[in-house]
């Protein structure tokens, strides 16, 4: 069977040619295109003259077979206006009698934690940061490119890390990742491969963090936090942890400088690693961000930052800062993984960074965050006071402590039928460790003009459950 492209008055036209004759081959392709839905009613065929020039047959033959197909009423012609296929009439059919899916309440106003306000992307600082970063980029930059990331992008993340966060970091140390998820997952791989079997993790902490070391093959460890953070002195035998010491998620509340240095001395000590989830740490409200944990440890603790809160998850962009022993290992992971950040996106977060509008991004959903949250804590404090907001100030995201013989699928449900979606801290309880009930409400999605009616229901929620 022979496969033709027509290409005639710019309409790329795939044909299957079978070995009959020429005409009676053209007429069973364009027969089996229309039939399969390939060319739908009302598309324009090439003129005759075109098609024959295309595929190189005598133009009577492209003539006589449209002749045909027109009898047939495959197709349709016009003097003057070409020829189209024709609308078909379709046998009728079945309807499939469906059952009915369950009612689900209409969520109208989204207090989940995790996701930051979309329409506070930077559109426009964003194109133009695309647009100067396309016109000086090389067309080299644009291939498969090195596992670890572009140059650029390391180059200005190593810059803004160090001033911003503390970080110590190279360029060379740096490894671009597909969001925090893969981040994770690639240095999962890499302990596996060097013959780690344990990860301790916070007794209270996202699931899908928790799945993906175990998808890894390494066995959960879980730590009990509180007021102070992770309860360090519970490390042993594990051969890495992984934590959010700046803002803990979803308790919300900082690693106390004692057990950072607990933390590290175990790390130094036992030759074992801290993976340091930096999630949030641009965003604190009532002092200067807590510098990172990596700053005291350089060779034992992995950094992770993302662009996920800052900017958006869409973007897919997370970053690794890595002890010495561990690049190669992780870049190999990267390789063997096939999953590479875009190039386009890469080049314009350098430009993005390098000029100034991330810094000035960051300072800009800071305080609108900040904002958000001091409406939060005067709104819970004036109309349920007989709940307690709990965790520093930082984040985009408090815990909502409830009264103690509170149930927090109660309250959630009654949330639900007010178009209200909620979690409770149950849902992020990895291990045995027992808790007040509580709310986690992160106050970052809703758009400003939804925000005041959110945090209402909120409140008219939990007057009635609590």
């Amino acid at each position: 069977m022979q496969e033709t492209w027509a290409t005639s008055a710019g309409l790329d036209l795939h044909l299957e040619m079978s070995g009959a004759g020429l005409r009676a081959s053209l007429e069973s392709a364009l027969r089996e295109a229309i039939s399969s839905g390939r060319l739908t009613p009302g598309t324009a065929l090439p003129a005759s003259r075109a098609l024959a020039r295309d595929l190189g047959v005598a133009r009577n033959t492209v003539v006589d077979a449209y002749g045909q197909l027109v009898a047939e009423g495959w197709l349709a012609a016009r003097h003057g206006s070409g020829t189209w296929v024709a609308e078909r009439i379709r046998p009728p059919v079945p309807a499939v009698v469906a059952q009915p899916p369950a009612v689900q309440p209409l969520v109208r106003y989204d207090l989940r934690a995790g996701v930051p306000d979309l329409s506070a992307f930077p559109r426009t600082a964003w194109l133009a940061a695309a647009r100067r970063a396309l016109a000086r980029t090389p067309a080299a930059a644009l291939g498969y490119g090195d596992p670890r990331g572009l140059e650029p992008l390391r180059v200005a993340l190593a810059g803004y890390l160090s001033r911003a966060r503390g970080v110590a970091v190279t360029p060379e140390r740096i490894v671009v990742c597909a969001g925090y998820s893969q981040a994770l997952d690639l240095i999962c791989r890499a302990l596996g491969e060097s013959g780690a079997s344990s990860v301790g993790v916070e007794g209270f902490g996202h699931h899908a963090h928790s799945r993906i070391a175990a998808a890894s093959g390494l066995q959960l460890s879980p730590l009990d936090v509180d007021e102070h953070g992770v309860v360090a002195s519970a490390l042993t035998n594990e051969d890495a942890v992984l934590l959010t010491p700046a803002h803990q998620f979803p308790l919300g509340v900082a690693l106390h400088s004692r057990r950072r240095r607990e933390v590290v001395d175990w790390a130094v000590g036992t030759g074992r690693l801290v993976v340091e989830d930096d999630y949030d740490g641009e965003f604190r409200y009532d002092r200067q961000a807590i510098g990172a944990l990596q700053s005291l440890a350089p060779e034992h603790v992995a950094y992770a930052g993302t662009a996920s809160k800052s900017l958006a998850p869409g973007l897919r962009l997370a970053w690794l800062v890595l002890p010495a022993r561990l690049v190669d290992d992780v870049v190999s992971a990267k390789r063997a993984a096939g999953m590479l950040s875009s190039s386009l996106d890469q080049i314009t977060l350098a430009e993005f960074i390098t000029s100034g509008g991330y810094d000035r991004q960051v300072r800009r959903v800071r305080l609108a965050y900040r904002q958000r949250r001091d409406r939060l804590v005067a709104e819970l404090a004036r109309r349920a006071p007989q709940v307690h907001l709990t965790g520093i100030a930082a984040g985009m995201h408090a815990l909502v402590t409830l009264p103690p013989a509170t149930r927090e699928q109660d309250v959630i449900g009654e949330a639900a039928r007010r178009g209200l979606a909620l979690e409770g801290l149950s849902e992020f309880r990895t291990g045995t460790q027992q808790r007040d009930p509580a709310l986690v409400v992160g106050y970052a999605t809703p758009p400003a003009h939804a925000l005041s009616t959110a945090i209402a229901r909120l409140c008219a929620t939990l007057n009635v459950t609590t």
